[in-house]
């Protein structure tokens, strides 16, 4: 079986809709490496965009969806409930930030995380208006994509977007947009557009995932935070991506010492079985009637057995210190590369959420076809990149949290020579 004949399948039976970032058909995984249909190996830097932070298969969360298979697979808990789920909500309500008794709801996705939690934010406050980031993504349902802070791909040509969703600007140094310059755009906003007693929720991811890997500034999480309470505001944090140990801790929530009142989370829950959460205050969470929140597939018995195993796996294996080890080790690897790359204008990201940004050589403008042109270097040497930023000209690097430590290394020759390859090109 080759890859280029499955690609001209795919072609033929898939929506187009549905983008690819490769033409790898994988066959089998473990870890930091999958191996193609052809058994072609390659090193992932990607996992699932952030999803196998405890790698591929990991052998105590493959045995917890074992055995909880053999039991049952679905009754849907609304209908037959069953303990698993109850454990879950418990572990996840003790760690999410928060000094305060909390509790949670499971889904199937990040989107439908984000949805519920625009949803609960709504009822208990009897308002409507929510606002975002710009460069934000928080999935590809209509709220989604309406809070999201990117066009295209994903809000263009599907017409208008929810009502009353808000855009500020995201403050990025590196593209001159400070803390005070975001808070100041909310000031404008509550004279201008919109009045503070009509907004529900602020919603903001800790670190920018597809908008580039920009960790917000603590000074804008604190402004947010007195903001919110000074009116009356849910405060969201969307730790999809930032989650499950892959910023150095647990949340990355836990870096800025402040709590929100509503955490989604989805990607690294389950360790690759489709799983999403949202945890908060009790009585915000209460807020809904019976009925008002859940789906038939939320909390599967499987992604709930699953998940239980990675929070183990996170706390036997002390995962929070081997993110920020490995990321010290690459971000100093990227900054010995940047002394002799102009292109490469920033490297940043907290514990193994790292990111490195392109720019043209004289710093002018963004560089998107370098950026990708190193995405497919490397990817021609077994190395798995993923690109993202609004301008596309950030390469963020996701490998599992669990990569052995002669994987990263070979993965880390690759990636140096991979962008001298494409500055040469």
């Amino acid at each position: 079986m080759l890859n280029a004949d499955i690609a001209k399948r795919r072609t033929g039976a898939i929506s187009q809709g549905v983008g690819m970032m490769t033409q790898v058909y994988a066959d089998n995984a473990k870890n930091a490496e999958v191996w193609d249909v052809e058994g072609n190996r390659y090193i992932d830097f990607a996992a699932g965009i952030a999803v196998v932070n405890t790698g591929h298969c990991h052998p105590k969360v493959m045995q917890a969806v074992a055995d909880q298979a053999a039991k049952f697979t679905h009754t849907c808990h609304q209908v037959l409930p069953y303990e698993s789920y109850i454990r879950l909500a418990e572990r996840l309500n003790e760690k999410v930030p928060g000094d305060f008794e909390k509790k949670t709801v499971f889904v199937t996705t990040g989107a439908e995380a984000v949805e519920n939690a625009i949803k609960v934010a709504r009822i208990h406050t009897g308002r409507s208006a929510v606002i975002a980031f710009g460069g934000a993504f928080h999935g590809r349902t209509f709220m989604g994509m309406s809070l999201t802070g990117k066009v295209a791909p994903y809000k263009k040509g599907f017409g208008a977007m929810m009502p009353d969703v808000f855009h500020i600007p995201f403050p990025i140094d590196l593209h001159g947009v400070s803390t005070e310059d975001a808070m100041a755009s909310i000031q404008k906003l509550f004279k201008a557009d919109l009045d503070p007693e009509r907004v529900a929720a602020i919603i903001i991811e800790p670190v920018q995932g597809e908008g580039g890997f920009y960790p917000a500034p603590a000074e804008l999480m604190r402004g947010l935070r007195k903001l919110c309470d000074e009116h009356g505001i849910v405060m969201i944090a969307d730790e999809v991506q930032t989650g499950f140990a892959r910023t150095g801790n647990l949340f990355a929530m836990e870096g800025y010492g402040i709590a929100a009142d509503i955490t989604t989370m989805a990607k690294g829950l389950a360790g690759g079985l489709p799983l999403a959460a949202l945890t908060g205050r009790a009585e915000i969470m209460d807020a809904a009637h019976p009925g008002g929140l859940g789906g038939t597939y939320g909390g599967n018995p499987l992604g709930i057995a699953a998940s239980n195993a990675v929070l183990d796996v996170i706390e036997e294996e002390d995962l929070c210190n081997r993110a920020n080890e490995l990321g010290s080790r690459l971000k100093q690897r990227l900054e010995s590369i940047r002394s002799t790359t102009p292109e490469m204008v920033d490297v940043r990201g907290p514990g193994f959420m790292v990111a490195a940004e392109f720019n043209l050589p004289d710093g002018s403008a963004p560089n998107p076809d370098m950026t990708n042109r190193i995405r497919m270097e490397a990817l021609k040497r077994g190395l798995i990149l993923l690109t993202c930023g609004v301008y596309g000209n950030v390469i963020r690097f996701l490998a599992p949290i669990t990569i052995q430590d002669e994987v990263f290394a070979e993965a880390m020759d690759i990636l140096e020579e991979s962008i001298a390859a494409a500055r040469a090109a």
